[in-house]
């Protein structure tokens, strides 16, 4: 298992969002509240990455009265170009790196939600890449398709389609369906498992699974 074999623990800020983040895959982030601008702005800085959780409850932005339950396993993001808004809001452009599975959260100070998380050794943009062949070639074919369309052309991926890690992702990221499917998508840790699920998923879609 990914997790057991890395061991790798490091504390990171977290960003509840209603998105499934994936390594490779890439969000455009509008930014606005102070602790999320101070984040940012610390990032730009440093270099250093925050966790995208996705939300099971609550809003992402702060509510009264109200609290906010994150997936366990998320993805580390780092930003990859920012822009100021027509709106006069912090535009980001964030790409995912390496899945984790959060060991420990608590609330900081400047009011940011703090982790503990153990980072994936596999399921992650600088792992060993893994082949596959023809028994994928749906896949293939879907994302082939997806990949022109306009809103994912802006997204700008540099995709390897020989790798199976990638093939998963970005499918995972692209396909429209719920944030739920995309989370378990994003909790299995073998990348053949990944594209099977996506296998009967594109099935139940078209009707096939009937």
């Amino acid at each position: 298992m990914p997790f057991a074999e890395s061991r790798e623990i490091i504390t990171v800020p977290l960003f509840p969002l209603h998105i499934v983040l994936f390594p490779a895959g890439r969000h455009k982030l509008q930014i606005f509240e102070r602790r999320y601008i101070d984040m940012v702005s610390e990032s730009l800085k440093s270099g250093t990455p925050f966790g995208i959780c996705s939300l099971q409850a609550g809003e992402e932005t702060r509510v009264a009265g109200s609290r906010q339950t994150v997936s366990r396993v998320g993805t580390l993001a780092r930003i990859i170009d920012w822009d100021q808004l027509e709106n006069g809001l912090l535009g980001i452009t964030i790409e995912g790196t390496t899945k984790f599975r959060v060991e420990d959260c608590w609330e900081s100070e400047s009011d940011l939600l703090m982790a503990k998380v153990v980072l994936s050794s596999d399921d992650t943009i600088d792992g060993e890449p893994v082949a596959y062949g023809e028994e994928y070639d749906a896949l293939v074919e879907v994302l082939r398709g997806l990949e022109s369309h306009p809103m994912v052309v802006a997204k700008k991926l540099d995709i390897e389609y020989e790798n199976l890690w990638q093939l998963g992702w970005h499918l995972s990221e692209l396909v429209p369906m719920g944030d739920r499917p995309k989370q378990v998508l994003l909790e299995l840790d073998d990348p053949r498992e990944r594209a099977a699920s996506l296998l009967e998923l594109l099935k139940e879609m078209s009707g096939e699974g009937d």
